[in-house]
């Protein structure tokens, strides 16, 4: 850690990273910017199928940015990415603001994981972003979106097909919210695109230690 980080009380340094405490005000705003950028590319972009399953990198762009630039502007970054990808190109949706939610708290959670656990043997960067996956599927995959998604479809009254399918003749429940919860994960495949960015998320932290002049040591 930085002589100019461990000056700053514990409080800072929980929720803010030492990339920014290190920079001046221009530079934290660039930071800021640069990462609500790169959320705001991962929610229009880079996203596409295979088979029934649809993979996107919001998720690791969401604890990418946690990570850099710490909890609380990392959850401001990671919303008005996708509020601002949203409104840049909805693609005919409905806004749905738990989705935004969703991944801003995983910025959130990465910061304070990252941040607040002191760990300091070999390899507890792999310990804490491990916790932080962890808490990422139970928190906002399950706890806010899928949440969030299931009563969208109670609200208006329309599961599809597939999922009436799935929970009724599969599961034999009916519409209920942990049958749901059971097709979103590993029908409609969720689980697969949450373990695709844990995975980009573990081979990113040798390139993030690497990178000297960020000065993130996480592993």
């Amino acid at each position: 850690m930085s002589q100019i980080a461990t000056t700053q009380p514990l409080w800072k340094r929980i929720l803010f990273s030492e990339v920014i405490l290190s920079k001046s005000h221009a530079q934290k705003i660039a930071y800021v910017g640069l990462m609500t950028a790169i959320c705001i590319v991962s929610n229009m972009f880079l996203e596409f199928k295979m088979f029934d399953v649809q993979f996107s990198v919001t998720i690791f762009a969401s604890v990418l940015t946690g990570i850099l630039i710490g909890p609380l502007l990392g959850f401001t970054a990671a919303f008005l990415g996708d509020l601002i990808g949203f409104f840049y190109n909805s693609w005919g949706m409905v806004y749905m603001p738990w989705v935004g939610l969703s991944v801003a708290t995983m910025a959130l959670i990465s910061g304070l994981v990252m941040n607040g656990i002191p760990l300091k043997f070999k390899g507890a960067g792999y310990v804490k972003l491990a916790i932080v996956c962890v808490l990422a599927l139970m928190f906002c995959t399950i706890g806010i979106n899928t949440t969030g998604l299931y009563y969208y479809y109670v609200g208006i009254g329309a599961f599809s097909e597939k999922a009436m399918d799935y929970m009724t003749n599969v599961l034999g429940t009916g519409a209920t919210y942990w049958g749901y919860t059971l097709f979103r994960l590993f029908i409609s495949g969720q689980i697969y695109n949450n373990l695709f960015n844990y995975a980009l998320l573990f081979l990113a932290v040798p390139l993030l230690n690497a990178a000297k002049p960020l000065k993130i040591h996480i592993a």
